[in-house]
């Protein structure tokens, strides 16, 4: 069945992107158009060898959309993704303002795509990069024996701020490779050549930071228990994409390591990388992939019912724009678009 699609934020980072992985994974189009803020209007931009020009984001470019995906500012969000949906769409939203609304599936289609029956607002919500790769790691095992608490120290390279964050970073590197001064930050909160930055997010009440409270919150969304404790630190290094996370996890039952390398080979969406062959997840093996890099997987010494792995992706592509067309892909093929 061929859709037509909105892109919203079409001239975004991770809207650039939607575009690319529409065309990468053949996602069945009838008919497309690109929207964006007034200031982008206008616009050319390329999608599968031809040329759209970007229209303005209002009400009426909804008219006959069946799936609009969609990269803005949350405050964008809040105002235009309920006016789509009343138009008839679904909308698959990147930003953070649907999330934790209880009427609205937090998704990972690997995970529990069976979420997107029991959509009330017209409106699928798109995690956070941290917490999509995360719960893809841990389902087969979760499947095995139900996760109770979870330790996570995250490794977030510098375009999770975005195109500006990259800039930054890159002319952070420069000089800092050259030996000479260092430009001031602009999209960092801090140097990132040569360094790491553990408040590169807004500080929230309770001593941790939005970034770290979003994985706390959609990790248990996603896995759909909230009694599972996460207790996350987000770092920021230097590192242009893809983002890696320390996790430590405990579950109801013991599961040996044997058995969990087993689940996580098999698993939808996941690269096992074994060790024993001196194989192991790095950046540079999940940039520019859709899939989540899973290795390091090891028996926790403190705590018999904990194991310990090592877990890397994308988070443009698989913490961004191709969960959202995944998402999108899974809408189309359970007949829930009309």
């Amino acid at each position: 069945m061929a859709v037509n699609v909105a892109v919203v934020g079409a001239t975004g980072a991770v809207g650039d992107l939607i575009r690319k992985v529409l065309v990468e994974r053949s996602f069945p189009i009838k008919s497309i158009k690109f929207l964006a803020s007034e200031k982008s209007a206008g616009k050319p931009v390329e999608f599968a060898g031809k040329q759209y020009t970007v229209e303005p984001i209002r009400a009426e470019a909804f008219a006959g959309v069946q799936i609009v995906l969609s990269s803005t500012p949350g405050s964008v969000s809040k105002e235009f993704s309920p006016i789509a949906a009343k138009a008839g769409a679904i909308v698959v939203d990147n930003s953070s303002a649907w999330r934790m609304d209880p009427d609205c599936p937090l998704v990972v289609p690997e995970v529990n795509a069976d979420q997107l029956h029991h959509i009330k607002k017209g409106i699928v919500a798109n995690p956070n990069c941290v917490a999509i790769p995360l719960c893809v790691a841990l389902k087969p095992l979760h499947d095995i024996s139900p996760v109770k608490r979870i330790v996570v120290a995250t490794y977030q390279s510098s375009s999770g701020k975005g195109a500006k964050g990259l800039v930054d970073f890159n002319a952070q590197v420069s000089a800092w490779a050259a030996g000479k001064p260092v430009p001031a930050p602009t999209a960092h909160r801090a140097q990132l050549a040569g360094n790491v930055i553990t408040l590169d997010w807004t500080l929230d009440p309770n001593g941790f930071t939005e970034e770290e409270n979003k994985v706390i919150n959609e990790t248990k969304k996603i896995l759909g228990d909230a009694t599972i404790g996460v207790s996350p630190t987000c770092v920021r290094v230097p590192v242009k994409v893809a983002h890696s996370e320390a996790v430590t996890v405990e579950f109801a039952r013991p599961i040996s390591v044997a058995d969990a390398r087993a689940a996580l080979a098999k698993a939808p969406g996941v690269v096992f990388m074994d060790d024993v062959k001196g194989e192991f997840p790095q950046p540079i093996h999940a940039e520019g992939s859709d899939h989540t890099f899973v290795g390091r997987v090891r028996q926790d010494p403190s705590n018999p019912n904990a194991l310990c792995l090592w877990v890397v992706a994308d988070n443009l592509r698989k913490g961004a724009a191709s969960n959202a067309v995944q998402c999108a892909e899974e809408l189309v093929k359970r007949g829930i678009v009309k």
